[in-house]
Order: C-alpha cells, then sequence, then structure tokens
C-alpha cells in the first residue's frame, strides 16, 4: 500500500518524506489555502522536487472545457503531477479525454461505488473515496473502500483506490485490511503510524536498564 501526504505544506511534507516511506502527494484548494500559497505553479514544482511519487494538482474548473485547459497546464509542471478532478458530469467527460491523451488523473469527492466505478472507466489512475466525511454523517466509510474494491476486483479494474479524508491510525489500519491500493493522510496520522505507548515505555525501560549497568561498571 502506498502512503500520501494530504498537505500543501512544504515543511510537513519534507517530515513525511524524511521517514523514506512516502509515495505520493495530494492537494486541494482549501489546503493551498490554508498554507498561504499564491503562486500555485511555483509551489506545485517545490512540492514535486520533495517527493518522487504522484503529486495530485486539482482544478477548479467546472466546466469541460476549464478542466480541460487546467489540466493541460497543469501537467507542463512537472511529469509527476497528477490531475485531480471531481466527479462531476463534466469531470467526467474531461477524464476520458485527458485520460486518452495519457494524462494521470486522481477523481476526487467519491462518496458511492458507483461513482468510483464511472471514473473507473473514463480512465481515471486513481479514484478518491472520502472515508471520514462519510463518518461525519452517520454512514460507514470504510465499507464504501470494501465495495469499490469487490466491483473493481470482480472486473479486474486497474485503477488504484486512494482513501481520502483519513483522520486516524484505525483508518489507516481498515484501509490497509480493506485492500486499499493508496491512502493519503495528515503528518498527524502518519506520526501516528510509528507511535505507540508500549514503544515509549519499553525503550525507557531499555534505556535506564542500560544507564544503571553502565553505572555499576563504573563503580567497579
Amino acid at each position: 500500500m502506498k502512503f500520501f501526504i494530504d498537505t500543501a505544506d512544504l515543511n510537513e511534507i519534507r517530515e513525511a518524506a524524511a521517514l523514506g516511506v512516502l509515495d505520493g502527494v495530494t492537494t486541494n484548494p482549501s489546503l493551498m489555502a490554508k498554507a498561504g500559497v499564491t503562486d500555485f505553479r511555483t509551489h506545485y514544482l517545490r512540492i514535486c522536487e520533495l517527493v518522487d511519487g504522484d503529486v495530485s494538482a486539482e482544478v477548479i474548473s467546472t466546466d469541460y472545457e476549464g478542466i480541460l485547459r487546467e489540466g493541460r497546464d497543469l501537467i507542463t509542471i512537472h511529469p509527476n503531477i497528477t490531475v485531480k478532478i471531481p466527479m462531476i458530469r463534466e469531470g467526467v467527460k474531461a477524464i476520458r479525454t485527458l485520460a486518452a491523451e495519457g494524462v494521470k488523473i486522481n477523481c476526487t469527492l467519491i462518496f458511492n461505488p458507483i461513482q468510483a466505478l464511472v471514473a473507473a472507466k473514463a480512465g481515471a489512475k486513481y479514484v478518491s473515496p472520502f472515508i471520514g466525511r462519510l463518518d461525519d454523517i452517520g454512514q460507514d466509510g470504510m465499507q464504501l473502500i470494501h465495495d469499490i474494491r469487490d466491483i473493481f476486483d470482480n472486473y479486474g479494474i486497474e485503477t488504484q483506490i486512494l482513501a481520502a479524508s483519513v483522520r486516524h491510525n484505525q483508518h489507516l489500519l481498515a484501509c490497509a485490511l480493506a485492500g486499499s491500493d493508496v491512502v493519503t493522510m495528515p503528518l498527524s496520522v502518519i506520526d501516528s503510524m510509528i507511535k505507540h505507548p508500549l514503544t515509549d515505555s519499553g525503550l525507557q525501560k531499555f534505556l535506564a536498564d542500560h544507564a544503571k549497568l553502565t553505572e555499576q561498571l563504573k563503580s567497579k
């Protein structure tokens, strides 16, 4: 399973990349605004220079021609750019056209398995189901991952499931067990992957015992 970080913060990307397990980055207009980005093209290039993997850059147009224009422009920034297109009628049409041109597409804002199937048929490389947002309205976000996995496996669909809106470590574990190809998550969830209170307490005991032994050897 691939690990992506969901952010536009360059420092967070550097921290995640330093772990050596980061495979890519996803962004969106909200994350770019949060990071105070004003020059999107330059910022996307900086992100691509930090990560050797796909970087999702989202279009803001909602009409077919506008999405095509933005998508074709975004891929000129860097070979790792993946064009992120929302699951709307005009978006599906644009996915079909751009995919036929060899453009990598991440279809975002997926909330049911049929949307994922449509995006895959249109040619998307990734589909992004938002599990946390479904949980927020009382639905089972993880069931969506299971359903998409079943459908894709039924028909040998190679489109990758990119689980998004991942809020915590249990989401990550459930995605891994369900067969999600990619999980994109904030830095806090990436950090949580390597933390456990018993790891911390065990390390402290090892260090304390080592220090005690060292003192005993010095006193002899």
